[in-house]
């Protein structure tokens, strides 16, 4: 029987890397470099060319590796058709003009240099790909990403996301080549070999085309969470393996199975149920390729790094500009769009490892390609400030700010329904009406697949979850409608978007008038109770059958309207006998119950006709007294 110190052996590591990401990245987020760098030098320091708290770095690669697995997963669950075609201009147009014209630079120059043709490729494309993380961190902190040169940069991220895989795939075919060349090669073998690999992606897309989603509603009903969890990490990895089974990328995999459930009824669920996998893998990945570094073959190259870092950051930072400018943007958006890119991506501390491992380039020109790209983090951030404080000198921020306030003059706020029952249906056909994007989440599956049948697209997620409101896009809608048909969820809801996402208006669903009151003590920006307008309707129209005028029936209804708002500001500070007085009750003589203890809070209304109800009010009790 093992003791337990080969139990426990496994705890030093992982209190390294997690007491070296608690450290660093904090450090490095507050001084504005972004948690990859952040992660980068956590690795170094703690590798065998820093303190030696890990001697062996290769030992976390491979479950690292993971971690890049999820993230492409993420990145085919956000690609879905309607969304590449609404950007297949600045996509395939802009990204893909400035993915080829930085590949081609690059290419040129390191050939000049004496490397090989097929490394020369795999190193221009790897460093014109640059670090969506660090840009999209800057757009958002900047509250960029809404805007004309946000989308553009967005968009030019999303091709290179897309170019990512068949990178990937063009390392091992370089490999191959190369060996047939030498060797003559196996024609049959290799058609076999690729035949696999067809075949393979062919078994991916029909699983995910016609099983997947049965598969996760028949999980669904079980109502267990954590069996959900384990079904999105299996799909995942289970392509994956599939992929390099046949001598394909698992990133490639990951891929496939994401855009397969993009249109998917739980595509928010299952981001939210691999997002913390993603984030804690990715970090462990990034730490791994630090502590790769060698730091004598770095010191050997330092003067060539000191050169090419800035060069590369310039080089990029000109050619994306250059595009932008000819796709339309101003200069100045299209200098701020460069400076976002100039920094090499994430992916490059992938494709030149495999590159390697594959024979393509030597150990030693990766690990200086490897130190160059972690520069070009430190240094595109630090560029990318200088450049905005000079162009905010030449053009002032808020002729840029009028400039995109009139570009998005015509757009339209998103809008997200959390609740799919009567309710949220009648909401969500106003906003359809009027061509509004509208983003639908519910936990009940039989709803979402009666739905379904007559077209309508709703999203299986839990609203009372953070993760879940974050991948459906909360941060940036402009108005979000709790539409649950229980009090509790939806005041649980509430008090969640009122902490995390203060800049959206929130509309509720009351179900009676106590919760009605409790919503407004939680400062919604508009509440109704399901019934209220419904029963107003209903009254007017029994006034109308019994003689009365359809002005005189409309004028009581907008009384009794009116009374009802005021009771309920009077009931928010004084409790549910507030405002008692303003019923009508059809007596000769009205009773007019005091409350139980004297109300601390004066009654305020909220507009005019309010107001005016509850100073009459007042002035009658202090005549009567």
């Amino acid at each position: 029987m093992a003791d337990a110190a080969s139990h426990a052996s496994f705890l030093p590591p992982v209190l390294v890397f997690c007491a070296a990401a608690v450290v660093a990245v904090p450090i490095f987020r507050r001084i504005g470099f972004g948690a990859v760098l952040g992660y980068l030098c956590a690795g170094l320091a703690i590798g065998p060319d820093g303190l030696g708290l890990i001697s062996e770095p290769e030992t976390a690669a491979g479950v690292a590796e993971l971690g890049v697995v999820l993230l492409l997963f993420i990145v085919g669950l956000e690609l879905n058709l309607s969304r590449l075609v609404a950007m297949r201009r600045n996509i395939f147009g802009l990204g893909l003009a400035q993915l080829a014209l930085t590949a081609g630079t690059v290419v040129g120059v390191v050939t000049m240099s004496g490397v090989a043709t097929r490394g020369a490729v795999i190193i221009g494309l790897a460093l014109a790909l640059s670090a969506t993380a660090i840009a999209l961190q800057t757009l958002e902190e900047r509250g960029d990403l809404r805007t004309p040169y946000g989308e553009r940069t967005f968009a030019i991220l999303l091709f290179q996301d897309l170019s990512i895989v068949p990178i990937l795939a063009l390392v091992p075919l370089l490999a191959t080549a190369e060996d047939l060349g030498a060797t003559g090669g196996n024609l049959i073998t290799t058609l076999l070999a690729i035949g696999r690999a067809f075949a393979a992606v062919a078994a991916v897309i029909l699983i995910g085309r016609y099983f997947l989603n049965p598969f996760f509603r028949l999980l669904a009903t079980s109502g267990a969470r954590e069996v959900m969890t384990a079904a999105a990490l299996l799909v995942v990895l289970g392509s994956a393996l599939a992929m390099e089974n046949v001598g394909l990328s698992m990133a490639m995999g990951a891929f496939l199975a994401g855009v397969l459930l993009a249109e998917s009824n739980f595509r928010h669920q299952l981001e939210a149920d691999i997002e913390p996998f993603r984030g804690v893998l990715l970090g462990l990945f990034f730490m791994s390729v630090g502590m790769s570094i060698d730091i004598n073959v770095v010191s050997t190259h330092a003067m060539l790094l000191a050169l090419a870092a800035p060069a590369l950051v310039v080089g990029k930072l000109a050619i994306g500009a250059i595009a932008g400018r000819v796709f339309g943007a101003p200069w100045r958006d299209a200098l701020r769009m460069g400076a976002l890119l100039g920094p090499a991506g994430e992916f490059s501390f992938v494709v030149f490892p495999l590159a390697a491992s594959r024979g393509v380039l030597d150990e030693e020109v990766v690990q200086v390609l490897t130190a160059l790209a972690a520069l070009t983090m430190l240094i595109g951030p630090i560029l990318a400030k200088l450049l905005d404080r000079v162009t905010d000198r030449l053009q002032p921020p808020e002729l840029a700010e009028a400039a995109d306030l009139d570009a998005f003059a015509d757009a339209s706020g998103k809008v997200i329904v959390i609740g799919f029952g009567r309710f949220g249906q009648v909401v969500n056909q106003l906003l359809l009406a009027k061509h509004v994007d509208v983003t639908v989440i519910d936990h009940n599956v039989d709803r979402i697949r009666e739905a379904a049948r007559f077209g309508f697209k709703i999203y299986y997620g839990d609203g009372m979850r953070l993760d879940v409101l974050r991948a459906s896009g909360a941060a940036h809608a402009s108005v979000i409608c709790v539409c649950v048909d229980d009090a509790d969820v939806s005041l649980k809801i509430v008090e969640l978007l009122r902490a995390e996402f203060p800049g959206a208006a929130i509309y509720a669903r009351a179900l009676d008038r106590s919760h009605a009151i409790a919503l407004m003590q939680q400062d919604v920006d508009y509440q109704l109770r399901e019934t209220f307008e419904s029963a107003l309707s209903f009254g007017r129209s029994t006034l109308e059958e019994l003689g009365f005028s359809r002005e005189e029936a409309i004028a009581v209804q907008d009384d009794v309207r009116r009374r009802d708002v005021a009771r309920l500001m009077l009931q928010k500070s004084e409790g549910l006998l507030g405002g008692a007085d303003l019923l009508h009750r059809g007596l000769a003589t009205e009773l007019t119950p005091e409350p139980l203890t004297e109300p601390t809070a004066a009654p305020h209304g909220i507009n005019a006709e309010t107001r005016g109800i509850i100073e009459e009010t007042e002035a009658d009790k202090e005549a009567a007294a």
